[in-house]
């Protein structure tokens, strides 16, 4: 079940186009949708797609992942356990404001007449450009050019490149070059989260230091409560042979560079802004005003053709270890041309690099960096949705993203013993590392977040070969959520001896706190195994690493043997009668979900109905047993993949936006062609379409992540159960159709093309790598780096 693309603007105003999104004319009523969509970022700082003149804007956001503010959770009544702390990341100073104005009269994007807009989201070069011809009112022709970028190769900097040409006339020009420190407040502060402004008393960013230099101005802050410090700092130059004066002021929360230029015609008025942030916790903003003076003195010196030459080097290299690429889909499938199709796979796959390229010491927030919505929390997504694809192109952020995790144990082992268990807890949402969701019944009892942490972990390990990784940080993890899953359940003289756990929620939020949720308990399975694996493996073949294990878990020797035989016996539910799993011990107890009877506008259902409604109702908002099917692919037969694809499918409303990449995957593995074309589109246009009407709030990282799971392991064929790197392709239904996609595996650059009779596979960069086609063993070498085989069947479910 599938929602309906929202409102479209006209095609003609946004042609497809295969390394753009662009924009041919300023429609304000997708102001906010075009925000995000236009967003820049590198993982660590981002800026929603706002026009540079400071406005219209619909959330004007300017975000530092990991910089947040904290808050008490109040609670109407109190209970032992509850998350205490509000984590929500702020709103910080923005900087990308360039105000124009000819003869006085300000450019302003709704009032001005536009002889040519456009303006477009570059994946190719990872920069915002714009192209602009401005008539004022006096007939005054204007040429307005820029390009901004948020650069990832310098992780603290931005920078604009801003160029005004009159054409027909003289004029004086005055363009403002300005940064504004927004003063967030409960009492509805303008351009801040409606959320962030009622949570927090009074404003968020303290004014420590503010001053300028030439034309260079620093503005530092600091929060109050997460005892955080900001500095932004921006530098300014004007490159023109038309007269011009600059005057420079500051406050505590505002600077300007404001150059007036007497403007001939055809003489180009070359603004060039660079913007520095820096945070930190532990030193005094004294010193880290400095550190933002060194980083612009170093960018200012190399220019902004120097970071955007590197800008394009950094992009050049992640599509050549990223790009997936489609040819010669049916439109009367899809409903899309393939032109459409590459925008938006491309486009998915570019805000997920922005969200997370240089997220070093942090997590991936939900929205990334292009909005404020579920407050810039980092949740499992990451490691189910989004490492797969970080894996197998960029080994090195999958690798910061799991170290993040670990330098989470500390918490994480407090949070277990607050909660009466042995091990580590990781939280369900947090910043910080400390659990922040204040509903326990879709938070802190989705305990299986412990589970897909340790299988990411376990996938990356397999995928890369970084043993060190799984000895120095990976095994203290694994005893330690082995512990809490011994812990938690317990052996069921009921269910015939065998190992339950009782009282979690899984994936599927509109079935809470449940006996033995069939995801969970197979989750839970695999991570005892694996820590049983790992600590005999240490034991028996690396006793020094093994002896530091000890020491920094106080491991006993038997406890390996306690985890192997709770996941030997390790209950999952199943009916004899429909031969499928049930999600838990009574889903099959309660009546289905009247759809019928639910209006089209009552979606998503937990904004229309009480959850004690949706909890005793068979419904689910997003895939659960579905998932385990796809994340565990060798534990069902494709006969039990079929029976269970079909009853849970009719039950899954598609409310969270992590459903349709998945169903989309098993519906490829069972066999249904339409199902897996339509809830795969539906993935891959969440956000370029506006499929769940939300996009104005931030990108759906996650479902992004899971477009390219999509096509890699459901279109594309490709499984790593056992692993090893193994592909089952099928022939497109296409008569022409090609599928191409790059594997970085074991260090070697693997790429798989696709075809309606043979499928390709060429070894682009490494030694020597060995993987499977079917069943075949297939060594590809430097010498003999590619192979064929032929595409065995026609489209249809995965053989036995």
């Amino acid at each position: 079940m599938l929602h309906h693309e929202r409102l479209r603007p006209p095609s003609h105003d946004y042609p497809a186009d295969e390394w753009n999104v662009i924009e041919k004319a300023f429609h304000p009523e997708f102001l906010a949708q075009l925000e995000t969509m236009s967003a820049l970022g590198n993982g660590y700082l981002g800026m929603r797609g706002c026009p540079e003149e400071g406005g219209p804007n619909a959330e004007n956001g300017t975000f530092i992942n990991g910089f947040y503010e904290t808050r008490p959770i109040v609670y109407g009544e109190e209970a032992y356990g509850f998350a205490k702390t509000a984590q929500t990341i702020c709103n910080v100073t923005d900087s990308k404001i360039i105000k124009l104005f000819v003869d006085d009269e300000p450019f302003w994007l709704p009032n001005a007449h536009l002889l040519k807009y456009d303006r477009r989201l570059n994946m190719k070069s990872g920069t915002l450009d714009r192209e602009i011809l401005w008539e004022t009112p006096a007939g005054k022709q204007v040429s307005i050019t820029s390009r901004r970028l948020v650069s990832f190769a310098n992780r603290h900097v931005a920078a604009i490149s801003y160029c005004v040409t009159l054409l027909n006339a003289q004029a004086f020009v005055v363009i403002s070059s300005e940064m504004a420190t927004n003063d967030e407040t409960s009492a509805g502060g303008s351009g801040g989260d409606p959320r962030l402004a009622r949570a927090h008393r009074g404003r968020v960013l303290h004014p420590r230091a503010s001053y300028s230099k030439d034309r260079r101005i620093v503005l530092c802050h600091a929060t109050e409560s997460s005892r955080f410090t900001l500095t932004c700092a921006t530098d300014t130059a004007l490159e023109s042979s038309c007269p011009h004066s600059c005057r420079v002021v500051h406050t505590a929360d505002f600077g300007q560079v404001a150059f007036t230029i007497d403007a001939q015609p055809g003489c180009p008025l070359q603004l060039t802004k660079y913007l520095v942030y820096h945070t930190s916790q532990t030193v005094s903003a004294e010193e880290l005003c400095g550190r933002a003076e060194w980083t612009l003195d170093r960018v200012v010196t190399q220019g902004f053709r120097q970071l955007l030459a590197s800008q394009e080097q950094y992009m050049d290299d992640f599509w050549r270890r990223s790009d997936v690429r489609i040819k010669d889909i049916r439109e009367d499938r899809t409903k899309r041309s393939t032109v459409e199709i590459q925008q938006a796979i491309r486009f998915n796959l570019f805000h997920i690099l922005q969200a997370s390229a240089r997220a070093e010491d942090t997590g991936v927030p939900a929205k990334g960096l292009t909005g404020q919505a579920y407050e810039g929390h980092y949740f499992w997504d990451t490691e189910i949705y989004l490492l797969p694809f970080l894996t197998y192109t960029s080994p090195r952020i999958a690798r910061n993203l799991l170290a993040f995790r670990y330098k989470m144990l500390p918490q994480a082992r407090a949070r277990a013993k607050e909660m009466d268990h042995r091990g580590a807890m990781f939280p369900w949402r947090t910043i910080n590392g400390e659990e922040a969701s204040a509903y326990y019944a879709a938070g802190t009892a989705q305990y299986h977040i412990n589970a897909d942490i340790m299988y990411a972990l376990r996938k990356y390990v397999q995928a890369t070969g970084d043993e060190e990784f799984l000895r120095d940080f990976g095994a203290e993890m694994l005893v330690e959520t082995a512990r809490l899953w011994l812990d938690l359940g317990f052996y069921s003289d009921a269910k015939g001896g065998q190992f339950c756990i009782n009282g979690v929620t899984g994936p599927n939020e509109y079935n809470a706190v449940v006996n033995n949720n069939a995801y969970t308990n197979l989750m839970a399975r695999e991570n005892l195994r694996l820590a049983t694996e790992v600590v005999e493996s240490l034991r028996a073949t690396e006793p020094n690493a093994y002896n530091a294990l000890v020491q920094k878990t106080a491991l006993e020797p038997s406890e390996a043997n306690a985890w192997m035989h709770a996941a030997e016996n390790m209950y999952v539910p199943y009916d004899e009668k429909l031969k499928i799993v049930p999600e838990d011990d009574n889903f099959l107890d309660k009546e289905p979900w009247d759809f019928r009877k639910t209006p089209a506008d009552h979606y998503p259902l937990l904004l229309f109905y009480h959850p004690l409604n949706i909890y005793r109702k068979q419904v689910i908002k997003q895939a659960d047993v579905i998932l385990a099917m796809f994340l565990l692919g060798d534990v069902f037969s494709p006969e039990k993949k079929k029976r269970n694809f079909d009853f849970y499918d009719s039950l899954t409303t598609g409310d969270s936006s992590l459903s349709s990449c998945v169903e989309a995957i098993v519906a490829a593995q069972v066999g249904d062609l339409d199902k897996a074309f339509r809830y795969g589109m539906a993935a891959l246009l969440m956000d370029l379409a506006d499929v769940g009407g939300n996009v104005k709030d931030g990108c759906h990282i996650a479902s992004m992540g899971g477009t390219w799971m999509m096509l890699t392991y459901g279109f594309g064929g490709m499984r790593d159960d056992d692993g090893t790197l193994s592909f089952w392709p099928r022939r497109p239904p296409e008569d022409n159709a090609v599928l191409r996609f790059p594997v970085t595996y074991r260090g070697q650059l693997l790429e798989v093309e696709i075809g309606v009779e043979k499928v390709e596979y060429a070894l682009r960069e490494g030694e020597r790598l060995v993987i499977r086609h079917e069943t075949e063993e297939v060594e590809l070498t430097r010498d003999n780096p590619l192979a064929v085989r032929t595409v065995s069947g026609r489209w249809g479910p995965d053989p036995e």
